[in-house]
């Protein structure tokens, strides 16, 4: 008895965090995705997590992406890539993660983060500082 094709994306109750990111185009492949995951890189609800966690509407995501973090909520769930417009409404960035993201670009753009602003060498302090933001990338 042959059933009728269904869009497995829609009514989903949850779906992988890996399939998810995936999803929602903030990695190219769900290979990438399993490794930032594994990495560290992505926090579901605060905590480290596994690539196969339950993702359910309403859960908190932060990653990082190159320079950037975001910090997203999930307002819906798909298991299958489409387009962009599609995947921009699975999810809503909050206000604070877009502040930060401007803030912190414009610091590049005018070279703050790479160079300290005296023309003096950097002091204890400042050189741990400086170590700390770069091992954070």
């Amino acid at each position: 008895m042959a059933t009728a094709p269904r869009d497995s994306s829609i009514n989903l109750s949850s779906t992988r965090l890996d399939k998810w990111l995936w999803a929602a185009r903030f990695y190219k492949t769900r290979a990438i995705a399993k490794q930032m995951i594994d990495g560290g890189k992505v926090f579901y609800n605060g905590q480290r997590t596994k690539s196969g966690k339950a993702v359910a509407i309403g859960d908190m995501i932060k990653m990082r992406q190159g320079f950037d973090e975001k910090e997203v909520e999930v307002i819906a769930l798909a298991d299958k890539r489409r387009d962009a417009t599609f995947a921009q409404t699975l999810y809503q960035e909050s206000s604070k993660s877009i502040a930060s993201r401007e803030k912190n670009s414009l610091a590049r753009k005018q070279g703050i983060l790479l160079s300290p602003a005296s023309d003096t060498k950097p002091d204890k302090k400042q050189r741990r500082k400086l170590r700390e933001f770069k091992e954070r990338m």
